[in-house]
């Protein structure tokens, strides 16, 4: 597995100001843009050919990465200038250049962990799942809710069955099994297999959070658990500010 997309075409506005005269991609976290951390993380682990998004200030990514070399891996660019998608519509847009992996990384562009993506892939390759998202117990108002299968650690297998937001008490259950269900915050990391594009149903914008409920019905959409990985989500000012401390 060497491909990997990653979202950067969102508007950042939970990022403002500081994208209000450049996209949160090249936002900088001590002095180095979210976008080239995330590059060179996936090289760290094997990624040799990226696809990356781009809406807003979609020129200012596309001039950075053209003068920075691409930093020495295959990248291509999916460009939404004229819609931006949501998650799901992004992925649908990039299939010409995903397709033809049988399972590829995607990853937003705000996020910052030290995830071992080798984890996430062989438990995802091992499941044989349509897709594996990662997910960790984090304060949310949005989350999947998973059923458990297996009882060894190393065995325990979180199969989608579900989605709630706390927030406005709405819930969505796939059957109406009795089971205990266990609310798991996801990541903004997932790995897909490249047979999901048999199967969406949606098309234009839309969120992978839609696809992921509607597919989880017939196919089997995992849960990858990561709580021990340091993990931040810099889409908020303050957050960004908590990451000039903890990532150099």
């Amino acid at each position: 597995m060497n491909k990997a997309f990653i979202l950067a075409a969102g508007l950042g506005v939970r990022l403002k100001p500081f994208t209000e005269t450049e996209p949160k991609a090249l936002v900088e976290v001590n002095g180095k843009p979210l976008l080239q951390r995330l590059i060179e993380k996936l090289k760290e682990n094997g990624y040799t050919e990226i696809v990356i998004n781009v809406h807003h200030f979609a020129d200012l990514v596309i001039n950075f990465l053209n003068a920075n070399q691409n930093f020495g891996v295959k990248i291509q660019i999916s460009d939404e200038r004229e819609q931006l998608l949501d998650t799901g519509g992004a992925i649908l847009k990039a299939k010409c250049f995903l397709e033809n992996e049988s399972n590829f990384l995607v990853h937003n562009v705000d996020i910052l962990s030290d995830m071992d993506f080798s984890k996430i892939a062989e438990q995802h390759v091992k499941s044989n799942a349509l897709a594996t998202m990662a997910v960790r117990d984090r304060p949310t108002d949005r989350k999947f809710l998973f059923h458990t299968t297996g009882k060894a650690p190393n065995e325990i297998n979180w199969h989608l069955r579900g989605w709630q937001n706390t927030k406005t008490n709405e819930k969505i259950l796939l059957d109406s099994s009795s089971e205990t269900l266990t609310p798991l915050a996801f990541s903004g990391i997932h790995i897909i297999s490249s047979d999901i594009f048999k199967h969406i149903n949606q098309s234009g914008k839309f969120s992978i959070v839609e696809t992921y409920l509607d597919l989880a019905k017939t196919f089997d959409i995992c849960g990858f658990r990561h709580d021990e990985d340091l993990w931040l989500d810099v889409g908020k000012p303050e957050q960004l500010e908590l990451a000039q401390h903890i990532f150099k």
